[in-house]
């Protein structure tokens, strides 16, 4: 386990002895719970280059309103140069509904030039040549790896996923990467990306950050926090 934060919240290191057993077991209710069909809730069919965009539209925004808006965007734009040479105005228009609309406008005509300048206009698959393009931090790296190819290599932390590692015991970690690094310690890799996914979902529908739903949720036998999970955020 990576190094613990001082955070008088988070439940005792104690509580994380097991990690890797109850992990395992999470994992098994998890799959009951949520069953895999898609490996992201993002329309992108199975392109890459839509995946990254999706994915930049998807910060602060649900994934139902960027399914709304990118249908549009993706019939006018179709390649990395198509976006690199996008009228500003005429773009930011299309994904204003997405919110923060100037900041994602910046951030997709860089990442499309990025791509042609450094990649031949084609989105890297390692991890490394990712994140040097503009908007795609670690977390969007791996949800568009995971999306895109089934890559397993990495774990995509949200706000959702780091919420309930540390309710779970998972994690006593605030920050991503570290939250991360230890949630690879105790998952196969098999199921890595769809252990982020159902967290997600889990989350969103059960584990509220404000109002934990304890009384219904399918993993409280195996939490530490439960039924005090709100002073876990």
């Amino acid at each position: 386990m990576s190094k613990p934060e001082n955070n008088p919240n988070l439940p005792r290191l104690e509580d994380f002895a097991p990690r890797k057993k109850r992990a395992g077991k999470i994992l098994k209710h998890l799959y009951k719970a949520y069953p895999i069909a898609e490996r992201t809730a993002l329309d992108h069919d199975e392109d890459p280059l839509e995946m990254v965009v999706a994915t930049i539209l998807s910060a602060q925004c649900t994934d139902d309103q960027v399914n709304l808006v990118t249908p549009s965007l993706f019939k006018r734009y179709r390649t990395a140069r198509d976006y690199a040479n996008a009228d500003v105005k005429e773009l930011e228009a299309l994904i204003k509904p997405t919110g923060f609309y100037h900041n994602k406008t910046k951030n997709i005509i860089a990442c499309a030039k990025a791509l042609i300048e450094n990649f031949g206009g084609a989105v890297p698959r390692e991890m490394d040549k990712l994140i040097t393009l503009p908007g795609i931090g670690r977390k969007t790296a791996n949800v568009v790896k995971y999306a895109v190819w089934g890559d397993n290599d990495g774990i995509a932390v949200d706000t959702h996923v780091g919420r309930l590692s540390r309710r779970l015991g998972l994690s006593i970690q605030t920050d991503a990467v570290k939250v991360e690094l230890d949630l690879l310690e105790v998952t196969p890799e098999k199921s890595r990306g769809d252990f982020s996914w159902m967290l997600i979902q889990h989350g969103r529908e059960v584990c509220d950050s404000r109002k934990p739903a304890c009384d219904k949720c399918v993993l409280k036998d195996l939490c530490p926090s439960a039924f005090h999970a709100e002073n876990i955020k």
